[in-house]
């Protein structure tokens, strides 16, 4: 049995590491001082220290400038390299801000001034790899989005808090709602607070499209009602309340950013390209029209790729932007998301499987919308129940994420819109398929493959 050729690869000649970038400086950013490194001959002082008021980084930064510095590293170490970075472009300086998670020290050498030493040493070699760091518009974006999906999550805590007040007065109301924040579970429950306890009267609030009765509604509202479980579901939904106009208020000043930005393309369409199909309208939708803003700063309607709704294209473009040529590929887009196989080989052997640990919310994003294409009648849903019924609903999940991924990557960079074929026509090119490799087993064998003939009556 021969052995499997592997490929020849050239060491690397450390003899000739050179200078790539001579401007360079590294900083090691902390919450009370940043400490700064440049190179030898520029300065009396090679590393210097600073404080992190503002007036202190704008002499920083004044002082990298008259070293004749152009490029500058540093760790993204929690938010304390945010006003420093945004500084630091303001004076001219191209800033590469670094994952801590990619930069190893030499052992027992752990301090600031290392730090920031290390950080130039490897940044004049060329041996750093900046971060993703989108324009600043795009970030502007990305605050106010993020801002939106933080006060979702509290809103989403206090309706939790209200389920537990009614369950402790034994108000089964969620088992006969949905979702007790619609309009019936609201209205019933306002009407508990204002002082209404009589269940037939608090049932009559049911809506038509309810699928218990008002008889079973009533059962399921006579319940035990006590003081203290009322004050603290009056809180709750006073808290609910609050978070849903603090939501509103950020849809609005979203709005006006959306209307301030200019489209990639002046040859693009102004208006979107028609629906050909509407999903049921998610909770939490923004309240204004957030699809066609999203494509007016894209160029592209990500909202035509089923299980992506608005709300997810906007977690999209405020992460990434509608600009990806920053990933020369799409193999490059799905390895920054995580969205790729990242295996450990040692000894020419696979050790370890799995994929690349990421909090990207862009790939929390993708993995939700791809699991709910778990019952689409789309290709994609297709995809997702035949990856399912070989390698399991987890690995489909990843699959069809990185299928998304894949799909998005291609109308972003090529500016098309994007064609379902439909789960028919893609179950009947898998079809196909197999009946190829079938045919081309056979053949090896010395067999052919001849289609069946319809049974005669």
């Amino acid at each position: 049995m021969s052995k499997r050729k592997r490929k020849k690869r050239e060491a690397v000649n450390f003899d000739v590491l050179q200078q790539i970038q001579p401007h360079a400086a590294g900083i090691d950013v902390g919450a009370e001082e940043v400490y700064v490194c440049v190179p030898p001959g520029r300065d009396e002082e090679q590393i210097r220290q600073f404080a992190t008021f503002t007036s202190d980084l704008h002499e920083l930064a004044a002082w990298l400038v008259g070293c004749g510095v152009e490029t500058v590293a540093m760790e993204s170490t929690g938010v304390y390299w945010v006003p420093l970075f945004d500084i630091l472009e303001s004076h001219g300086l191209e800033v590469c801000l670094v994952n801590a998670r990619h930069l190893k020290n030499v052992a027992g050498r752990k301090s600031d001034v290392a730090d920031c030493e290390w950080l130039y040493q490897l940044h004049t070699y060329g041996l750093l790899r900046g971060s993703f760091h989108p324009p600043d518009e795009i970030r502007t974006l990305r605050v106010l989005a993020r801002q939106r999906e933080m006060l979702v999550r509290y809103r989403s805590a206090h309706i939790q808090h209200m389920q537990k007040a009614l369950e402790q007065m034994n108000l089964k109301l969620n088992y006969v709602l949905s979702d007790i924040t619609g309009v019936t579970g609201m209205a019933i429950i306002r009407d508990i607070l204002a002082g209404e306890h009589n269940p037939e009267r608090l049932a009559q609030h049911r809506n038509q499209r309810c699928k218990y009765s008002e008889e079973e509604i009533a059962k399921a509202l006579t319940g035990n009602y006590r003081r203290e479980q009322l004050f603290t579901l009056g809180q709750a939904v006073a808290l609910y309340d609050h978070y849903g106009q603090q939501i509103a208020a950020v849809d609005v000043e979203l709005a006006k950013l959306y209307a301030t930005m200019d489209p990639p393309d002046d040859s693009l369409p102004s208006t979107m390209p028609p629906q050909p199909r509407r999903s049921k309208p998610r909770k939490n939708q923004a309240n204004f029209d957030l699809a066609t803003s999203l494509y007016q700063i894209s160029g592209v309607d990500l909202t035509q790729i089923d299980g992506i709704d608005a709300l997810t294209a906007q977690v999209i473009l405020t992460e990434v932007g509608h600009d990806v040529r920053k990933w020369p590929t799409v193999k490059h887009f799905t390895s920054w998301l995580g969205l790729c196989p990242n295996n450990a080989i040692t000894g020419g052997k696979v050790k370890r499987r799995g994929r690349k640990k990421t909090d990207s919310r862009v790939t929390a994003a993708l993995r939700v919308a791809a699991q709910s294409l778990a019952r689409s009648q789309a290709a994609l849903g297709a995809f997702y129940r035949r990856i399912k019924a070989r390698h399991g609903a987890p690995k489909a999940n990843v699959a069809t994420a990185h299928k998304l991924a894949r799909i998005i990557y291609y109308m972003l960079k090529q500016r098309v819109d994007y064609q379902d074929p439909g789960a028919e026509q893609y179950d009947e090119q898998q079809r196909q398929r197999a009946v190829r490799r079938l045919q081309k087993q056979a053949a090896k064998l010395g067999f052919t493959v001849q289609p069946a003939l319809p049974a005669h009556a």
